[in-house]
């Protein structure tokens, strides 16, 4: 049977929590949501980037790392579904920084280091759902939900989020990969598109 969950990764905005609602509803993958845990570094973070960004992605992956133990402790009937993985903590968000320089070389070392380590205690999903979508549709998604934290996002933010996302999806291994474009997606209500997908993750539900 393998692995507990099915894991949906994609840049924001790109349909990860309609896919998850999707599944829920559809095939009965029970969702498992990311801790609400407030960052305690995060007005910190926001108020001086360069002093506390280290602190705040620590923070991040420590709590990702023990919701993923909780989450491996489980064994359901049906598989579960997760719309965030930690992979993107640390390829994409944490990485970005540091390419930002926010996080400087010595202190990412220590952070990749640690989750490299994490990696190899952690069981991967089932199967990766990589989503994809235009940045215009990013875009229009972002500002439709509204989220404060999200605030004014600029295009050129989410091109660089992108531009990791396609190196880290090109190298990665540690399970099988859907990759679906979402731009015109319907899963509730289109039955072309629900009949595709049910197509491709038949044999991991």
């Amino acid at each position: 049977m393998g692995s507990s969950y099915l894991a949906i990764a994609g840049n924001m905005g790109a349909g990860k929590s309609s896919l998850v609602d999707f599944l829920w509803k559809a095939y009965g993958c029970k969702p498992f949501f990311e801790p609400q845990d407030i960052n305690p570094y995060l007005t910190d973070f926001y108020r001086d980037m360069r002093s506390w960004a280290f602190h705040s992605q620590m923070f991040f992956l420590t709590k990702k790392f023990r919701h993923y133990l909780d989450l491996q402790a489980r064994r359901p009937r049906r598989p579960m579904v997760l719309d965030r993985t930690i992979y993107e903590d640390a390829e994409i968000f944490a990485a970005n920084l540091h390419r930002m320089r926010l996080i400087p070389r010595r202190e990412f070392a220590v952070y990749w280091d640690l989750y490299q380590t994490i990696l190899d205690v952690l069981e991967p999903p089932r199967v990766l759902i990589y989503l994809t979508c235009s940045l215009r549709t990013m875009r229009k998604r972002i500002g439709r939900r509204g989220r404060q934290a999200e605030g004014p996002i600029q295009t050129g933010y989410l091109k660089k989020l992108q531009c990791l996302y396609d190196r880290w999806i090109e190298r990665y291994d540690r399970s099988p990969v859907i990759s679906l474009a979402t731009d015109h997606a319907d899963y509730l209500d289109d039955f072309l598109v629900r009949e595709e997908l049910e197509k491709k993750l038949r044999s991991y539900l």
